[in-house]
């Protein structure tokens, strides 16, 4: 018996025998075998100690240049360094850096909560949720955001209870989705207070909010201090406006796009993980810009694996995947972002069938 999964442009079949869920043990001790899974310790805590010293360093830059529209410089840089030290984060929730977990929870919370902004507990809970079933209608909350639709059934929903206003920005959601990641940086301040200040269960409360309130009101209270109110506000739009479009830029193209599951059909973990990721090719910079997320793939199928090592293991997993006639998705940076536009833009419009992935259909059009 077969489940039928659209994507890309043509019918899946994912076959329900007992080889398929054998497919990743396999596949697993290849990769065990060959040390990709190997700490790497010199690594990590270069970065660590190098984004620590970064942020200090420009920091006290803000404060030495003082009360200039020079800063808004000063804020592009801080929007770059929080996103890479939130990607730092990322990879202490997924324990890739220490092999002890405690290390990992304590390194994720203070990178988190008291650097950047962002509770690690509320993140975590969301994110591994999505780990295990990513694009799954009814469990994946990255395809439930509030602002913008990934099926025809959320556009008409929210159509109907808002109006023909809100109908027509749904219909456009393509070309205010990258406008609207202005926006998440603030969403992303807001959601972690919201999730430390609820009832909601929520390890470390005291510890999270705590680093919470430290860096939210320290840091206002710096930028209020140093720089003149109007200054300062702009300052804080251009670093919270850039920080929220480096995170979206670097999330988005993993899935969106791709292939939705209906909530009835099951999959196996490695066609579960594949065939509902993007990767993106690229140079080692872009390794570095990304922080490891365009091997989105390799990722989601070894979510402990070192950052440094996805690169190498992306080899080995596109051959595995091609000889056991998995579908492995690879496409440039900026095709990714043309794919994601153009499909949540039809998705509002109501043109297009939101188990299909525009990739292969471009493709096959050329």
């Amino acid at each position: 018996m077969t489940d039928q999964l659209t994507g890309d442009g043509v019918r899946i079949a994912v076959a329900r025998t007992t080889r398929a869920p054998n497919d990743f043990t396999e596949l697993a001790k290849i990769i065990g075998s060959s040390g990709l899974m190997r700490r790497r310790y010199g690594y990590y805590w270069t970065k660590l100690v190098g984004v620590v010293v970064a942020l200090a360093a420009a920091l006290t830059a803000f404060v030495l240049i003082g009360d200039t529209w020079w800063q808004l410089f000063t804020g592009a840089v801080l929007a770059v360094l929080f996103t890479q030290i939130a990607m730092l984060g990322h990879d202490a929730a997924h324990r890739q850096i220490f092999v002890s977990g405690r290390w990992n929870d304590w390194t994720a919370t203070v990178l988190g909560n008291l650097l950047v902004g962002m509770s690690y507990g509320w993140w975590q809970h969301k994110h591994t949720r999505h780990h295990a079933n990513p694009n799954k209608l009814g469990s994946d909350p990255d395809i439930e955001l509030p602002v913008v639709s990934f099926t025809p059934d959320q556009v008409s929903r929210r159509a109907m209870s808002f109006g023909p206003l809100v109908g027509w920005v749904l219909a456009h959601q393509g070309m205010f989705f990258f406008p609207i990641l202005l926006l998440e940086g603030l969403a992303l301040h807001a959601s972690s207070v919201r999730r430390v200040v609820s009832r909601e269960p929520l390890r470390r409360r005291p510890v999270e909010a705590g680093f919470l309130a430290v860096r939210i009101a320290g840091y206002l209270a710096l930028v209020f201090f140093v720089l003149s109110p109007g200054i300062a506000f702009v300052f804080l739009a251009v670093q919270l406006g850039l920080f929220g479009v480096y995170m979206g830029l670097s999330f988005a193209p993993n899935h969106k796009g791709m292939p939705l599951v209906p909530a009835d059909v099951r999959l196996d973990f490695l066609r579960r993980q594949v065939l509902m990721s993007r990767n993106i090719r690229g140079t080692r910079l872009l390794d570095v810009v990304m922080g490891g997320l365009n091997y989105q793939i390799e990722h989601h199928l070894f979510p402990s694996m070192p950052r440094p090592h996805l690169r190498k293991a992306s080899g080995t997993i596109r051959e595995y995947c091609v000889a056991h006639d998995v579908r492995y998705t690879e496409t440039g940076l900026w095709e990714s972002y043309r794919i994601v536009a153009r499909y949540i833009n039809r998705v509002g419009l109501g043109e297009r069938d939101p188990f299909e992935c525009p990739l292969l259909q471009q493709r096959q059009a050329v």
